[in-house]
C-alpha cells in the first residue's frame, strides 16, 4: 500500500520531502496520507482539524 506526503500529496517514498516536513511543523496536513485525497482543513486559534472523506478526521495535538 502506498503512503503519500500529507503536505504535497506525492508518494512519500519518491523525491525529497524535507521542505514538506519543515512546513508541517507549522501547518496542518492538506492531503490524506492513505489515499491522497485533498482534505477539508479548518484552522482555529486553538488548533486545526483535517477531514478525509474516506478515512475520517485528524486533530492537532493542542
Amino acid at each position: 500500500m502506498a503512503v503519500y506526503c500529507d503536505r504535497c500529496g506525492e508518494p512519500a517514498a519518491e523525491g525529497d520531502h524535507a521542505a514538506c516536513r519543515a512546513a508541517r511543523e507549522m501547518e496542518p496536513p492538506r492531503y490524506c496520507a492513505h489515499c491522497r485525497r485533498r482534505m477539508v482543513v479548518q484552522v482555529t486559534p486553538l488548533g486545526w482539524t483535517a477531514r478525509c472523506a474516506e478515512h475520517g478526521a485528524l486533530r492537532s495535538a493542542s
